[in-house]
């Protein structure tokens, strides 16, 4: 199973339906690890330190944070980027699926783009 982190910008239901439809997932929120309103480059080296793929809406500034990590040849455990207005029942099953189904390790150094 993949862990995971979503950022403070993925809607409250997506994180709440994902936690009701899949407990089994073990997801964590940046306001539940104390990186709330913190620089994206410190949440990707937390969820790098932690082995967690990081959920989030931001197509900008994070995917350019997950880029720079890799070119400086930093870890980047993953990155799954939901479109803004992607459809909240369809983006819990998504992500819900790639979690269940995949293993740490699975999206390193990869950005999943989801719309």
């Amino acid at each position: 199973m993949l862990p995971l982190l979503s950022d403070e910008d993925l809607q409250g239901a997506i994180v709440s339906g994902i936690l009701m439809h899949y407990p089994a997932i073990d997801l964590v929120r940046v306001q539940d690890v104390g990186l709330m309103q913190t620089d994206d480059a410190v949440i990707l080296d937390y969820a790098a330190s932690q082995s967690r793929v990081v959920v989030t809406h931001d197509r900008n500034t994070m995917t350019a944070h997950a880029q720079d990590r890799m070119k400086q040849g930093l870890r980047m455990s993953g990155l799954i980027v939901l479109a803004k207005f992607i459809n909240i029942g369809r983006a819990i099953q998504e992500v819900g699926t790639l979690a269940e189904a995949g293993d740490p390790g699975d999206l390193d150094g990869q950005i999943l783009f989801v719309s």
